[in-house]
């Protein structure tokens, strides 16, 4: 492991930790790359991802770099919701739309 500012890093997650750094980068100053630029970096973030282990320093990763963590987040959603998303902004949101749900059939007349 090496350290990298106050996060040490196993070696299979540097080239990953790069990505998320010019990520997050990127997402601070959106107009010093191209949308292909933006796009490639995103791709790339993506793969390393899918290849990444998961434990406490991918997680510790990913607590740095919340652009990185997005990505994580959409890739993982199908088997695992909203994994990294704060639980009371989650269930806050569930419970606005069920009662946007509940709302609407009150106003829709039944068939």
């Amino acid at each position: 492991m090496e350290k990298t500012s106050h996060l040490s890093l196993p070696v299979a997650l540097h080239d990953l930790a790069a990505m998320a750094v010019l990520l997050e980068r990127l997402e601070r100053q959106p107009r010093k790359a191209s949308a292909e630029q933006y796009r490639d970096v995103v791709v790339r973030v993506g793969q390393l991802l899918a290849e990444a282990a998961p434990g406490d320093a991918l997680n510790a990763l990913l607590a740095v770099a919340p652009a990185t963590a997005e990505i994580y987040e959409n890739q993982q959603y199908a088997h695992a919701g909203l994994v990294r998303s704060p639980l009371d902004a989650s269930l806050a949101a569930e419970k606005a739309a069920a009662a946007a749900i509940v709302q609407a059939r009150r106003k829709t007349p039944a068939a």
